[in-house]
């Protein structure tokens, strides 16, 4: 039996995250699996109920289960909260306190929303890669940090035992994939990318059959919407990583396309990328498959099913290219459904190619 925890959230967390709860029940029934599920709050919803973001009921929530699904957080309605108190405030609380340090951002296109990407067909055609990015240093939690009526300054900081573990996941996920991997950096104006350089290159000796390549940032931004069949694995800083996995959304469309993986050496959090988008929340027209893919994920790496993810990624393709939308990547022809909808087609693909 799994122990899994489910945070919802805020806005179309809450959504999404059902349909990713139905997806894994559905899973179970096939691979007479048993799942045990407890639900906790975070974000906007957690401050409204506790006067905080995250609780430490949450926190050991998370601590007694095998995976953690969380939904989206944040609103326009906590915007002017205090930075401590914002619902954001509590991925890195929590990101931090699971020692999630691996966040993995695949960057893939479905065949049938080749046409939703801004890119031309071309670039496109074959990309498959990942970006990991280092989740609990770097200048999202270096200190001193501040802000007056005269200036603001954070420090980005990375020390030695930071880089290598993140480095290590590097070359380990890339030697299961296409032995290749990008450090990208700015070395070239940052002591603390020259570090970063330093270590990775470092650690490269002990993984000498994986390629090994450095690009600066702005050439690596460059390059994703250029030329992005060129990566494999790419190895960043939380800065870069948080800004490039972004730039990578383009890859697939939308951001409501695209899964993540947060993992530490103990615990391991799945989430989509996007937001919370209060805008359509309780609308059911949400766009569920970033959340559904993110399961898939977590079936991979923490419950070492990959049959089952590859069974979940089929499921979602095999819909998509029956020609299902949701609003965020309709485009002519296709034909919009609910995400309510979108979540039933899947599951009922999931059995039918599970049959087969």
């Amino acid at each position: 039996m799994f122990k899994i925890a489910l945070l919802p959230g805020d806005g179309i967390g809450v959504e999404v995250t059902n349909s990713a709860v139905q997806v894994i029940k559905s899973v179970a029934e096939l691979f007479n699996l048993e799942f045990q599920f407890k639900e906790c709050l975070i974000g906007g919803c957690s401050y409204d109920a506790f006067g905080t973001p995250l609780t430490d009921e949450t926190i050991q929530c998370c601590y007694e289960s095998d995976a953690v699904v969380l939904g989206a957080v944040g609103g326009y309605k906590w915007e002017s909260l205090p930075q401590n108190l914002k619902p954001e405030a509590a991925l890195l609380k929590l990101r931090k306190s699971l020692g999630l340090y691996t966040n993995i951002r695949p960057a893939k296109i479905y065949k049938p929303l080749i046409d939703s990407s801004s890119l031309k067909k071309d670039v496109l055609s074959n990309v498959d890669f990942v970006v990991l990015r280092e989740l609990t240093s770097g200048i999202y939690f270096g200190e001193p940090r501040g802000l007056n009526t005269e200036h603001g300054f954070n420090t980005m900081i990375y020390h030695r035992d930071e880089v290598i573990r993140i480095a290590k996941q590097a070359f380990k996920i890339a030697r299961e994939r296409n032995n290749k991997v990008t450090s990208v950096d700015k070395a070239n104006v940052l002591e603390v990318s020259q570090f970063w350089r330093n270590i990775v290159h470092e650690v490269h000796q002990e993984f000498k059959d994986v390629a090994l390549n450095d690009l600066y940032v702005d050439n690596a931004a460059m390059q994703i919407v250029h030329n992005p069949k060129q990566f494999d694995v790419i190895l960043t800083s939380n800065l870069f990583g948080d800004i490039l996995s972004d730039i990578a959304a383009m890859i697939t469309g939308s951001l409501g396309m695209l899964p993540s993986a947060s993992l530490g050496d103990k615990y391991a959090l799945y989430e989509p990328v996007h937001g919370s988008a209060p805008d359509i929340a309780g609308q059911n027209k949400a766009n569920p498959l970033a959340a559904i893919s993110s399961v898939g994920m977590m079936f991979s790496y923490s419950f070492k099913m990959k049959n089952v993810g590859d069974l979940i990624d089929a499921a979602i393709e095999k819909t998509l290219d029956d020609g299902y939308r949701t609003a965020d990547i309709i485009s002519d022809g296709g034909m919009l459904v609910s995400t309510n909808k979108m979540t039933e087609l899947v599951i009922n693909n999931l059995k039918d190619i599970y049959k087969k």
